[in-house]
């Protein structure tokens, strides 16, 4: 009787589970396996595939394209995630007061995140066009003359970058405002009667304890980051002359454009080998400044 119940309560289980299994299986699993196969070959789509070895992991590596797309990603990260932590942890301070209207000022602060890139970036792309955008309008006021951003090889990642920090800094702020929410106040009133002030409690209590939240933003935009795509192909195509291109644009480049499967496949493991070490490394450096005990 009792294996008979056993037996019904797994038959639910996995019932209720199946779908999302199947799903994982069908769309993740299983095409993420045949990249790896595809990755040791020379196929096109069209022709039968090649087996190559590791010959297209030797070329990616060795590939100056695909160097140049991992040195933006580096800039664009180094530009990125100190900005959108810094004003997302400012955002979230300002936000966690007991103010009228705090409610509205949330949801401001978070619907770019719930905006399509597409038309983020395109909204984006016409207020920095060099030529009739609205930023360089409103910096004629002032007698200001505007670059043409998207186009300039100095200015096209930064505004890349800071496009990204706009849509991004909601998802940030409510991360962080929830760890903030999650300290008890027992911890202010007692470094209150400790004669610590605004600042000593800030730094004191306030971030140690925000740590755990903290360490889940990095790790999610450094991911994130890693991945960048949708604005740089939208904004700038990769250009100028390769200044914002990325290693995900390099891989629908060649899957989709020019047909090299076996290399693309190559390109994104290589990806994923870097994204799943440097997560690896975060995973080890938390236990020496993240703070779980409350």
């Amino acid at each position: 009787m009792v294996g008979q119940k056993r037996f019904s309560k797994a038959v639910v289980i996995i019932g209720f589970l199946l779908p999302s299994l199947a799903g994982l299986l069908l769309f993740q699993l299983i095409p993420m396996l045949s990249s790896a196969v595809i990755s040791f070959t020379n196929w096109d789509l069209l022709t039968p595939a090649k087996f190559v070895g590791v010959d297209n992991y030797t070329e990616a590596l060795q590939d100056e394209k695909t160097l140049t797309s991992l040195k933006n990603i580096l800039q664009y990260i180094l530009g990125y995630l100190p900005s959108v932590l810094a004003f997302g942890l400012l955002f979230a301070v300002l936000l966690n007061r007991k103010l009228r209207g705090i409610k509205l000022y949330r949801i401001f602060i978070f619907v770019p995140v719930i905006t399509s890139w597409v038309a983020v970036s395109i909204v984006w792309r016409w207020l920095l066009n060099g030529q009739s955008g609205l930023i360089n309008y409103l910096l004629s006021l002032i007698g200001i003359q505007g670059p043409v951003w998207l186009q300039d090889f100095v200015w096209a990642m930064p505004s890349i970058i800071a496009v990204s920090v706009w849509k991004d800094i909601g998802y940030v702020t409510v991360i962080l405002l929830a760890g903030l929410q999650d300290i008890s106040d027992d911890y202010y009133e007692a470094a209150t009667i400790d004669g610590a002030g605004g600042f000593q409690q800030f730094f004191r209590v306030t971030l140690p304890l925000l740590t755990p939240s903290i360490f889940f933003v990095l790790v999610i935009s450094l991911i994130n980051g890693f991945q960048l795509f949708d604005q740089v192909l939208v904004m700038t195509g990769g250009g100028p002359a390769g200044q914002t291109s990325t290693l995900v644009q390099q891989i629908y480049g060649n899957a989709f454009q020019s047909y090299k499967m076996g290399f693309a496949s190559a390109q994104s493991w290589i990806l994923f080998v870097i994204i799943f070490a440097v997560t690896i490394v975060q995973q080890q450096l938390q236990k020496r400044w993240v703070t779980y005990d409350r």
